[in-house]
C-alpha cells in the first residue's frame, strides 16, 4: 500500500511539474519523485545489501545522478524543468531496464531458477 501511495505521489509530482500546473503540491511532489525515481533504480541494482547501507547508497546515488543532470544541462546551456525531469526520468529508466535486463539474462543462462 505504501509503495502504491509513494508511486502515485511521484508520478503526480512529474505530471504537475511536465504540465506546468500551478498548485500548492508541484513542488514537494516533483522534488519527491526526483529523489524517489533514481533512488528505486539504484536500490533494484544493489540487490546484495543490508537494507539501511542500500537505502543510503541508492539516497546518495539519487542526488548525485539529480546533481549530474543539471550540471550537465547548465554547462550546455540547456537548462529547463522539463528537461531536468525528462532527463532524470530517462536515465532512472535505463538503469532500471539494465538491472531487469541482467536479472533476465543470469536467469535463462541458469535455465530458469533464481
Amino acid at each position: 500500500m505504501l509503495a502504491g501511495a509513494a508511486t502515485v505521489i511521484g508520478g503526480v509530482g512529474a505530471v504537475l511539474a511536465l504540465a506546468d500546473v500551478d498548485s500548492p503540491l508541484r513542488g514537494p511532489f516533483t522534488l519527491f519523485f526526483l529523489l524517489a525515481a533514481p533512488s528505486v533504480a539504484i536500490a533494484a541494482a544493489l540487490r546484495g545489501l543490508e537494507p539501511f547501507g542500500r537505502a543510503v547508497a541508492s539516497l546518495a546515488g539519487a542526488v548525485a545522478l539529480n546533481m549530474l543532470v543539471a550540471q550537465g544541462m547548465l554547462a550546455v546551456h540547456r537548462w529547463s524543468m522539463r528537461g531536468g525531469i525528462a532527463a532524470v526520468t530517462a536515465l532512472s529508466s535505463l538503469i532500471l531496464l539494465l538491472v531487469l535486463a541482467r536479472r533476465l539474462r543470469r536467469r535463462t543462462a541458469n535455465g530458469g531458477a533464481t
